[in-house]
């Protein structure tokens, strides 16, 4: 019996603080100065923070879209085995290096009937990744490199030369 009167003084004190706290947050939004104000910027949060999950969404479909498209042109491109045009070989190629190298514009692609060939400076640790990356890239026959290796350091004057 005496855990009972405990719980329901419990119960009592939570009504209690639910009951002012109700109260308190009607006097802050009706209040007659500043409530007008108040609830201006509560909507405006809630409106706000809808647009941002909108967008969220949006852009979240948008990159699934935009995956199942690259993987069903990846898998035509599998079963076509046609050439690919060297136009579009060498711009894929460029398109990886700022991926893998820190000074891509230090490494010339040269491309002729699917066989690629790089000139220029990258960093010694990134040079395997990169010849890797060049022959994994659909429609290389060959790679041939010319590519000088230097030690890596940030802001080398030596990286980005030819």
């Amino acid at each position: 019996m005496h855990e009972r009167s405990a719980l329901s003084r419990l119960s009592t004190l939570r009504d209690l603080a639910l009951a002012f706290a109700a109260g308190a947050l009607v006097m802050y939004l009706l209040d007659p100065n500043t409530g007008r104000r108040r609830r201006a910027l509560i909507r405006d949060r809630g409106v706000s923070m809808g647009h941002g999950a909108e967008r969220y969404v949006r852009g979240k479909t948008r990159r699934a879209a935009d995956r199942v498209k690259g993987v069903a042109a990846r898998t035509r491109a599998t079963f076509s085995g046609g050439a690919v045009d060297d136009d579009v070989l060498h711009d894929r190629i460029r398109s990886r290096l700022g991926h893998l190298v820190s000074h891509s514009h230090g490494v010339e692609v040269h491309v002729h009937e699917g066989r690629v060939q790089l000139k220029g400076t990258v960093a010694e640790e990134e040079f395997a990744d990169l010849l890797r990356a060049v022959l994994s890239v659909r429609g290389v026959q060959n790679v041939e490199s010319l590519l000088r290796t230097t030690p890596s350091q940030v802001g080398s004057p030596h990286l980005g030369r030819h």
